[in-house]
């Protein structure tokens, strides 16, 4: 199969502030100055990764660093969610180089961002490696799924990027201005093995628990979908055992 129809799937953007980003969008894009590139715009929000987890690593000299992180929040936003407009409002998509380009870099952020969030005051790096683990297959899934059914899923439960770094934001000033958040910490003992967990590890293991329940639904449906749309072929030996 072409692997150019990835890069023109049907984007499946189903997500509570999906009408209103769009329109902001276009119209940011519909003003960028010339110069101004789709690639350019994919940098910057990897710069905005790289800021979110300076920021998170910084926790352990103030807790108010949290605040940079929702800034570079904001930068990868713009910079992730305006290159892929960008070039569409111009006409200058480039289905090949942009799907690699675009979701090689957004790898990159992804893992720049747990990571720096895992290397914070707030949580254990463990389970946050695990909860990035989780993300990337469903990531993958999604991948898999714009190559083989032409369909690019953006959404799960009315939630998207975007929303996700929304609450990221609200759940990092609640953490910065609220001290019993930050210091709130227990002791667990998993497979034997005692640890420390912070609120923050038991938020992100809930995220882990849910993304996995996404991951295992979407899996079993995509599953079955693939199977009506490629089934099993008949066996030709068999055929021949029965005219005889």
């Amino acid at each position: 199969m072409a692997p150019q129809k990835s890069e023109h799937s049907n984007r499946i953007q189903t997500s509570i502030l999906n009408g209103l980003e769009r329109k902001a969008l276009i119209w940011m894009a519909e003003r960028m100055p010339r110069w101004v590139k789709s690639d350019y715009l994919t940098i910057l929000g990897t710069i905005g990764a790289v800021i979110v987890a300076i920021g998170y690593i910084l926790t352990h000299i103030n807790i108010n660093f949290l605040w940079l992180s929702s800034f570079g929040l904001v930068v990868n936003w713009f910079g992730d969610s305006l290159d892929g407009t960008l070039a569409r409002v111009r006409h200058t998509q480039r289905p090949l180089y942009g799907f690699y380009f675009d979701h090689t870099m957004d790898i990159i952020n992804e893992c720049l961002m747990f990571m720096g969030a895992g290397l914070s005051v707030l949580m254990r790096f463990d389970i946050t490696l695990l909860a990035l683990v989780v993300y990337l297959m469903l990531t993958i899934n999604v991948t898999v799924d714009a190559h083989l059914k032409n369909e690019f899923r953006l959404t799960y439960a009315g939630l998207g990027p975007t929303e996700f770094r929304l609450i990221v934001i609200l759940v990092n000033a609640a953490f910065a201005l609220i001290r019993p958040l930050r210091e709130y910490s227990s002791p667990v003992t998993i497979f034997g093995k005692s640890m420390i967990f912070t609120l923050m590890d038991y938020v992100v293991s809930a995220i882990v628990i849910i993304l996995s329940v996404f991951y295992v639904f979407t899996i079993v449906k995509d599953a079955m979908e693939y199977s009506k749309m490629d089934p099993m072929p008949k066996d030709k030996d068999s055929e021949k055992d029965k005219k005889k």
